[in-house]
């Protein structure tokens, strides 16, 4: 935990919405997302580098976790594998202004990410919006659906191939149970967005990509020649519960 903060300050408005890992190497930020988040109820715990995030995980367990990729004890990037191979969900905050940068933060399972200089606001309601995913807003559809190559069990929010469960983040599971639960329908890039991460991100469809992409590794026999998840050419994605090629 970073100096100056003696534990987790009081929350200021009723109701407790969970408690918030603010992972940063400026004191600033910090105290910014503390208050902004303790306004909306949650409580948060902070910490200056990745030995500090570590040791604060051992005495409180988050919810979620809001990472920088740039700390002075190591690459953010290696933290945030760690949170994810833990189940924790990740919404990175990162200076780091090139999109393969972001994309990467993506690709090894954050669930989102804000680019510095960010809005609080909009921070709070990303952070949100992850929760409600993470704890279980499930379509009202079948249990289990069973497509041959793998298993879809929408109440447990798991993901079974070949008999065996594969983890998902959050995002990845989301996107996995809007695709199975509206077979056939063809989604737009955009619509995917608006659907599945709640918030626009202007323009940044490339998120869609990296998480499909993802998906495919999991669930299609061959990725490259994906039987599922299909592209629609120049429009967007549509899922094939046949399964069929091409």
């Amino acid at each position: 935990m970073s100096p100056g903060h003696g534990g987790p300050h009081p929350v200021v408005s009723s109701g407790w919405a969970g408690r918030i890992l603010v992972v940063d190497d400026e004191p600033g930020i910090r105290d910014v997302c503390r208050l902004y988040l303790e306004q909306e109820g949650f409580a948060v715990d902070d910490a200056g580098s990745m030995g500090a995030a570590v040791a604060a995980m051992e005495r409180n367990r988050p919810a979620l976790v809001i990472l920088d990729l740039m700390l002075p004890d190591g690459d953010g990037l290696d933290l945030c594998r760690r949170l994810v191979a833990e189940g924790l969900p990740v919404v990175v905050l990162t200076a780091r202004a090139d999109e393969a940068d972001r994309v990467v933060g993506l690709e090894i399972g954050a669930d989102d990410y804000v680019v510095k200089p960010f809005s609080p606001r909009e921070l709070v309601a990303r952070v949100r919006a992850v929760l409600r995913r993470a704890r279980g807003h499930r379509p009202a559809q079948r249990p289990v659906l069973d497509f041959g190559a793998f298993t879809v069990d929408l109440p447990g929010r798991r993901l079974l191939v070949g008999g065996r469960e594969v983890p998902c983040t959050p995002k990845e599971f989301d996107l996995l149970a809007l695709f199975v639960t509206h077979p056939r329908r063809v989604f737009t890039r955009d619509q995917l967005l608006d659907r599945v991460w709640d918030l626009a991100y202007a323009g940044d469809t490339r998120t869609v990509d990296v998480h499909v992409q993802r998906l495919r590794r999991k669930i299609e026999p061959d990725p490259q020649r994906p039987r599922f998840i299909k592209t629609v050419w120049s429009v967007g994605y549509r899922f094939d519960p046949a399964g069929e090629v091409g």
